[in-house]
């Protein structure tokens, strides 16, 4: 029997007692600091857009600071406190928090909640990131473009409540998990660094096909063909097409990753009924090559299902013959031959872009289909290795989440007192 389960048998056998937060805590809004306020030392504050971009689980030390003066007018954190940013562009990251575990008091911009409690911070911080809060939180989640969380409605949040020396043994282990949960992240992110840098360079050695230089090789048998020789194209940049809440997935150059279709991100779609109209230059099929051409410029993927209507800023293109791979045009486009000439080519500053009658004229190589078919077999492995979310490296590192994810709803997980 673990330490956890004498706890739990010794102090709560019976179960234990689910509250709302208000019988534990007290709730106060943040207060008016901006951006501009900060300055090189002075009062430690935290504003709300850091708790997304700078902090982690919990802190003892600000990353900004503020003036006595403006000081003097804000809402502070003490020790103990948790702060929680209660407006987001997204309902899974609302709510997200930080444990304010520093022994000075710290100044709490708005859009911002400041739990004041009885019970372990940790504790209930990990409660914050179960999926029992995130189901309650779901039902007080309003707004758009913004989603955003009213302070006070939180005080009606169930809790689970068990005594304090089980809320202690639960933070004890998952600190420890969190702390191995991470360092296994950490090698195997530092891992997967390392195996695309190797992929990266044996594509750049096997798709250099111009003169040698830097180590490029020099291939006698290659024939160089625009893509507009090579390939029949259709240009989806237009008029955008009217969008809905279902229907065939629109994708957008935001999909368009280095290699393959983001299905997880910018979800838009537009009706069964108008895609043959949205589509009427030409259906996607399995196998076409995706290109983007602004926002990001340049970012290829091979369509992989037909049920798929293509948005602006994206150009297909489809291989002419059986002399030319969409596979191998795929590495070869992503390689840093044909990404260096492709940002030559393109204008702008901020946002970078490239005219389709520019991109129509940029040369590809053509080997021999057996070279084509080596260079993709080995390319392909390393590939899959590297970005294939179903397999290898990410797909560890995704499973060691899901497992910490697990086991700590579990461990926040009672039998409610009869």
């Amino acid at each position: 029997m673990s330490r956890l389960d004498e706890l739990i048998r010794e102090l709560c056998p019976d179960g234990v007692e689910y509250k709302p937060l208000r019988t534990v805590a007290t709730i106060s809004r943040g207060g008016n600091l901006q951006k501009k306020d900060f300055c090189e030392s002075g009062i430690p504050c935290i504003h709300y857009g850091q708790i997304y971009t700078r902090y982690g689980f919990s802190a003892t030390e600000s990353f900004t600071f503020i003036s006595p003066q403006i000081a003097s007018k804000q809402k502070f954190a003490v020790k103990g406190d948790i702060i929680m940013a209660v407006t987001s562009e997204n309902v899974e990251d609302v709510c997200k928090c930080v444990v304010w575990l520093g022994d000075e008091d710290v100044a709490v911009s708005g859009h911002t909640a400041i739990i004041h409690h009885n019970v372990d911070p940790k504790y209930l911080a990990y409660f914050f990131q179960t999926e029992s809060f995130s189901a309650q939180k779901r039902k007080l989640v309003h707004g758009t473009k913004v989603m955003e969380v009213t302070p006070d409605s939180l005080y009606d949040l169930i809790v689970p409540l068990p005594p304090l020396p089980v809320q202690r043994e639960i933070v004890r282990i998952l600190d420890n998990f969190a702390e191995l949960t991470a360092e296994l992240a950490a090698e195997l992110a530092a891992e997967l660094l390392a195996r695309k840098k190797q992929y990266e360079y044996y594509r750049d050695m096997l798709l250099t096909f111009t003169e040698n230089r830097g180590g490029g090789l020099i291939r006698s048998n290659i024939k160089w063909m625009t893509l507009i020789e090579a390939c029949d194209y259709v240009d989806y940049r237009g008029k955008t097409p009217r969008k809905t809440d279902n229907g065939i997935f629109l994708v957008t150059a935001k999909n368009i990753k280095r290699g393959y279709i983001d299905y997880s991100v910018s979800k838009e779609y537009i009706a069964k009924e108008t895609y043959n109209e949205v589509m009427r230059r030409g259906v996607p099929q399995i196998g076409d090559l995706l290109i983007t051409t602004e926002a990001p410029c340049g970012n290829i993927a091979l369509v992989d299902h037909v049920d798929i209507a293509l948005a602006q800023r994206v150009i297909k293109y489809r291989p002419k013959n059986g002399n030319l791979l969409s596979s191998f045009m795929k590495h070869y486009m992503l390689g840093k031959e044909f990404q260096t000439r492709l940002l030559a080519q393109s204008t702008g500053g901020t946002v970078q872009g490239i005219k389709g009658s520019k991109l129509h004229q940029m040369q590809i190589p053509i080997p021999p289909i057996e070279e084509q078919q080596r260079i993709v077999s080995i390319l392909d492995r390393f590939d899959a290795l590297c970005n294939d979310l179903t397999s290898g490296l990410p797909a560890e590192i995704e499973a060691r989440r899901k497992q910490y994810e697990y086991y700590r709803d579990k461990l926040l997980t009672f039998r409610p007192l009869s």
